[in-house]
């Protein structure tokens, strides 16, 4: 009876499984207004795919893939760009994005030593697409951050399946925030990380346009929340104990928009979308790869593979109108990163290594006594 009522439950909506969203932040950041499902996936088209991989007692890894659309990403390309907060990471296929301002494959996102598997994966994806059997190259997208604390990292066990896994469960609406994907052994200011998001929709006069962010965090520095000091409240940041606070570990950080933005504009976005790590008290540290990858998913900018036309005209927004995106993308980034702590579990991992994760109701107090709880 205790199993069927279970079930009962489970199916309505009342008992959430380890995948679904949890409680986010308990104060309000920024000014502007979150889309509906609070999730880059408010951008319409965007999707988002996990592969979670947790076996035996030291494997905590896996894989996030953002697509862009749902159509051939490759025959119809998409605006983009890339920012290097600090370039100590591998972020493969950026060179040719900053080169031609597009990107042609599905976002990937997985660990350090995965990279391969993840290229490998993007050009089988790719590849297999009906309408691209005479292409003879591709520029695959993969980013990493490291997760070897927690994880196995040098036993590589994703493998090219788990991406396409990953590409193939890739869908719109809510988006699995935490211990999952490419987010399942980060650490982040000392406390469990891993993928967050979040968005931001401008008011009607501004455009009305939204900006969703996805990162996967997996860096250090000092935690502040909303402008409240938490890390050094709770006596757990940088330079307090090097030894059990490392800073180092890299932030991968993805923002979209159905703004019509060219190549140009979409780098001015990521720059802003960098001013965030700051704002969560992140320092880009010395072995910290931190990166920004924004693109456009408005149909109307999308740059075709082929076409007999000899010129690409598109309306685009003009440089006085960017100043509501820039502070949505600010928002949006600087949430996404609370907001992946929050979801994240406590883990144990490779060599009986535990990160534990942030102790909501001891932040809640924390807030309360700066006033900037926002229940």
């Amino acid at each position: 009876m205790k199993v069927k009522i279970l079930l009962l439950l489970f199916a309505c909506g009342y008992i959430n499984t380890q995948a679904q969203l949890q409680d986010g932040p308990p104060v309000k950041i920024g000014v502007l207004p979150r889309g509906k499902f609070n999730a880059i996936t408010d951008v319409e088209a965007v999707m988002v795919g996990h592969k979670t991989l947790i076996k035996a007692d030291s494997i905590r890894t896996g894989v996030t893939v953002i697509l862009p659309h749902k159509g051939n990403l490759f025959q119809q390309k998409v605006p983009a760009a890339i920012y290097v907060g600090n370039g100590f990471g591998k972020l493969a296929g950026s060179t040719q994005i900053e080169e031609l301002g597009n990107i042609e494959s599905p976002i990937i996102l997985t660990n350090t030593l995965s990279i391969a598997a993840a290229i490998n994966a993007g050009i089988t994806y790719t590849l297999s697409q009906k309408e691209n059997i005479n292409i003879n190259s591709v520029n695959i997208v993969a980013g990493e951050t490291n997760d070897g604390y927690l994880n196995d990292i040098r036993g590589r066990h994703v493998k090219e399946q788990d991406v396409l896994d990953a590409i193939k469960d890739a869908r719109s609406g809510e988006v699995v925030q935490g211990n999952v994907g490419a987010g399942t052994g980060t650490v982040c200011f000392g406390f469990k990380g891993g993928i967050g998001t979040s968005s931001r929709v401008l008011p009607k006069a501004s455009g009305g346009y939204t900006v969703g962010v996805l990162v996967q965090t997996n860096f250090g520095g000092v935690l502040e929340i909303a402008g409240v000091p938490v890390g050094k409240e709770l006596g757990k940041y940088y330079l307090k104990d090097q030894l059990n606070n490392p800073v180092d570990g890299s932030c991968m950080i993805v923002v979209a928009t159905d703004a019509p933005l060219d190549a140009r504009n979409l780098e001015r976005l990521a720059k802003r979308a960098f001013i965030a790590l700051a704002k969560t008290g992140g320092i880009a540290s010395n072995g910290s790869g931190d990166y920004v990858i924004a693109f456009s998913a408005n149909p109307a900018v999308r740059i075709p593979y082929e076409t007999a036309k000899k010129l690409y005209t598109t309306a685009t927004i003009f440089n006085d109108d960017m100043s509501p995106l820039f502070m949505a993308a600010i928002e949006a980034t600087e949430e996404a990163v609370i907001n992946s702590l929050f979801a994240a579990k406590t883990t144990t991992g490779k060599n009986g290594n535990t990160v534990e994760a942030l102790p909501r109701d001891e932040v809640i107090n924390i807030l309360k006594k700066y006033n900037r709880y926002q229940p």
